[in-house]
């Protein structure tokens, strides 16, 4: 059976013996702690019957645990000098691929049909910071058929996933995630389960996806663009919010119109609004919108 690599003298010799510098552009922060891998194993409740897609497998130490517990595994790697590292430590599993590719790129559809028949996949990351909420949100967005996400991140950003209306943490990352998504904080992580550690605390958070949405708009892109203006100027009104936004073309009066007909004051901010209050103020923008055309 392949050794596994998570501890930390076996990473370093590992990465000693093929001479791999980290690079910072990559984000890569390699995992030690068998614990944290075993958390995220059972948070992201992998079966025999799953197939898994895994972003960013690194020397592929979670690659292992995953390879253990599903039935296939492709793992996604953009730094080709992870390659040849990858062919060594994964050499005895067979129900592994590795594509050497930026995950944003690749046709992740259609390799769900191919791989799983077009059944919901599950999808495991460690993801570099800087990246993780253009990835999540691809996923979401493209309607990849995606039954759960479990993924490493930087502790702020879980918190501001899970988190609900009037709170700090609270904002469009929250709303977004939560349209799509139950969010279940699984673990902490501190900075010394890593080589090399990062400057702040991670957690494992899994996100499962919602069979439907749990609210009902007429125009999806719409209920974004609200939600992103709403929270571009945080201290601002909702009102000052939706004018000042150049993906909206509302006036001062349209506005106050539709304010008025939701019943809401004109002083409200966008960080108090629940998923569901957003959802009818898409929808009430959505028929000032249309009466113009009409």
């Amino acid at each position: 059976m392949t050794e596994k690599l998570a501890n930390p003298q076996k990473t370093i010799e590992v990465i000693q013996k093929h001479g791999f510098g980290f690079q910072k552009k990559f984000g890569q922060n390699f995992l030690i702690d068998p614990h944290v891998l075993d958390k995220i194993i059972a948070a992201a409740e992998i079966t025999k019957e799953d197939f898994v897609l895994e972003i960013g497998p690194g020397i592929g130490t979670l690659t292992q645990y995953l390879a253990e517990a599903a039935r296939k595994v492709t793992a996604v790697e953009i730094d080709r000098n992870l390659i040849p590292i990858l062919e060594e430590t994964l050499s005895e599993y067979e129900n592994v691929t590795v594509i050497n590719q930026d995950v944003l790129k690749l046709d992740l559809v259609a390799l769900a049909q191919e791989e799983n028949g077009g059944k919901p996949i599950k999808v495991v990351a460690n993801l570099p910071y800087y990246i993780t909420t253009p990835i999540i949100m691809e996923l979401f967005e493209s309607h990849v058929p995606v039954s759960s996400i479990t993924v490493m991140v930087q502790k702020e950003v879980a918190l501001r996933m899970q988190a609900h209306p009037g709170t700090k943490d609270y904002g469009a990352l929250s709303l977004a995630v939560q349209y799509y998504a139950e969010p279940y904080l699984a673990a902490n992580v501190p900075p010394n389960c890593f080589i090399p550690r990062p400057k702040v605390g991670s957690a494992v958070i899994r996100l499962k996806t919602h069979k439907e949405p749990p609210v009902q708009v007429q125009d999806e892109r719409l209920l974004f663009a609200l939600i992103r203006a709403s929270f571009a100027q945080r201290r601002k009104t909702l009102l000052n919010g939706l004018k000042n936004s150049s993906e909206l073309t509302l006036t001062r009066e349209e506005i106050m119109k539709v304010l008025a007909a939701l019943g809401w004051d004109e002083n409200v901010r966008g960080e108090v609004q629940s998923l569901e209050q957003f959802a009818a103020l898409s929808d009430e923008v959505g028929k000032i919108l249309q009466a113009r055309q009409g």
